[in-house]
């Protein structure tokens, strides 16, 4: 075999080993659950329990799931958002590199202030509107605990 076998072999066997791995840790870490709206999905990790436990003792356990804050609204902005944090998630959970009090990324802070805006918008409007050079208004500034305790 020849160095252009051999290199295909060599090719061939990184991406089996990269699709096994995938593969086993997205079954391991039972990722299929993360492509639901279910909010025990976010339960899955135990950093998270604190969370969703929180969300079920707060008001807007009634009229919202985790998806509805943390992902943007449509189809591929969602699944975009999931794939993305998944990742992140993912590489900081198999390393370890995650702080011990979980804080959000600013990323996702724009997405949860957006969902904010998508369900209270007359509201949000009515305090922009007040407010010095129609100033953005950051909900969670007032409203830290919404959705979590």
């Amino acid at each position: 075999m020849g160095a252009g076998g051999y290199l295909l072999v060599l090719v061939g066997v990184l991406i089996g080993a990269a699709l096994g791995l995938g593969l086993f840790t997205f079954g391991y870490a039972r990722g299929a659950s993360y492509l639901t709206d279910n909010p025990e999905a976010c339960a899955n990790c135990h950093v998270m329990r604190e969370q969703h436990e929180s969300w079920m003792k707060g008001s807007h356990r009634a009229v919202a799931v985790c998806n509805d804050c943390h992902t943007p609204a449509g189809f591929a902005p969602k699944y975009a958002t999931k794939v993305r944090n998944g990742f992140f998630h993912s590489l900081a959970f198999t390393t370890g590199w995650f702080p011990d009090v979980i804080r959000i990324t600013g990323f996702s802070r724009e997405v949860a202030e957006a969902s904010c805006d998508k369900c209270h918008s007359q509201i949000v409007a009515g305090i922009q509107n007040v407010r010095a050079h129609n100033e953005p208004v950051a909900c969670i500034q007032c409203h830290s605990r919404v959705g979590h305790q």
